[in-house]
């Protein structure tokens, strides 16, 4: 099989060592003759995979006792409903701060259920796009939360400040940079991230929420976006995507192997830097956001001749380099460069970006 790096934005490549034991486990789980797929979420050895996911978690963010670990369906569209359904009423205001597509679709979808307010915005500076810290005084205290999302995965945009917001509770949609760098969880009120980044495959969210913001539901609250409910019930209210829980479990035990969050922060550091340097360092390529917003999950990028656009794909993915597609509504390319890429594959693409250039500039 031809050697391949996949540049995903997700669902995105998985760790090879956690895809080849999936695959000898896949028909015969633990010597049981069936898939993993194929058991109860209820029976003993089910649950002992999602008490050892849930640990593992917690080891590798750190996270406090009083705050609950779930492990829910719906992925980060389905918390945009969650949160405010969970810990506003109709009549509260949140506080929002949109930096790319995903925390602008959060606040529409909170606009639904209580009074959404924007309070920060990504603003142009020197050319590049920016994302400025608000001011504390900006920052209602009578809110029922402030969401952001610290990395855009479309745009490419992230930021590691936090808002000084006071006792309001700081909710954040971490689906793109989760586990990719140490976070003190114990700022925060509710963490959530859909899997099919950084955690595993599609189908799974995983939501980190404090125990004093628990139990706040409105009635009309679906039974499965409720905190509470699914707290009581292990994230086993209704039955859960087994086969993605399984796999995020695997990808949790793999990246403590790796030396965790702290060694992982270090490559995608590396990798980033050495992307963005190439780019940096032509004329042939450029990216528009400002160097203090710069993700090093998403790096999106454009030619300096958007003729060479389709060509550039069809190179790429001969040579095994694969969706390094633009999201549609920003067009370009963009290199996602997750926890499960190498920093050979990040090599091979600014060699790939390099060769590319001296025959097409």
């Amino acid at each position: 099989m031809k050697n391949v790096f996949n540049f995903s934005a997700g669902p995105a490549m998985l760790p090879a060592a956690v895809m080849a034991q999936a695959q000898q486990e896949f028909i015969n789980w633990r010597d049981s003759g069936c898939s993993v797929m194929e058991v109860s979420h209820r029976g003993a050895d089910f649950i002992e995979i999602a008490a050892q996911a849930e640990q593992d978690l917690r080891d590798l963010m750190n996270v406090p006792e009083n705050f609950k670990v779930l492990f829910l369906q719906g992925g980060g569209r389905g918390q945009f409903a969650a949160v405010p359904l969970n810990i506003s009423t109709q009549d509260d205001t949140s506080l929002h701060l949109v930096s790319g597509s995903w925390s602008k679709g959060a606040v529409a979808e909170a606009a639904k259920y209580n009074n959404a307010k924007v309070i920060g915005e990504v603003t142009e500076h020197n050319g590049f796009q920016y994302m400025a810290k608000p001011a504390a005084a900006d920052i209602d205290q009578s809110a029922a939360y402030l969401h952001f999302c610290p990395n855009e995965t479309v745009d490419g945009i992230a930021f590691d400040w936090l808002p000084e917001a006071g006792d309001v509770p700081l909710v954040a949609d971490m689906s793109s940079n989760i586990l990719s760098r140490p976070v003190d969880v114990s700022k925060y009120g509710i963490i959530y991230a859909g899997a099919q980044k950084n955690i595993g495959p599609s189908g799974l969210s995983v939501v980190i929420v404090r125990e004093d913001l628990v139990g706040k539901a409105r009635q009309s609250t679906p039974s499965i976006f409720d905190y509470e409910l699914m707290a009581k019930n292990d994230s086993m209210y209704n039955t859960p995507p087994t086969f993605s829980w399984y796999l995020a479990g695997l990808v949790f035990k793999w990246l403590k192997a790796q030396g965790g969050v702290e060694a992982m922060a270090s490559l995608n550091q590396h990798k980033a830097d050495t992307l963005y340097k190439a780019i940096d360092e032509s004329s042939f390529y450029r990216n528009n956001v400002h160097p203090e917003n710069r993700s090093i999950m998403n790096v999106p990028f454009h030619l300096a001749d958007p003729a060479l656009d389709k060509v550039f794909l069809e190179k790429s993915k001969e040579a095994g380099l694969l969706a390094l597609k633009g999201h549609r509504s920003v067009g370009g390319m963009r290199a996602s460069i997750y926890n499960a890429m190498s920093i050979d594959g990040v090599e091979a693409l600014v060699s790939f970006m390099k060769d590319f250039e001296e025959k097409h500039a």
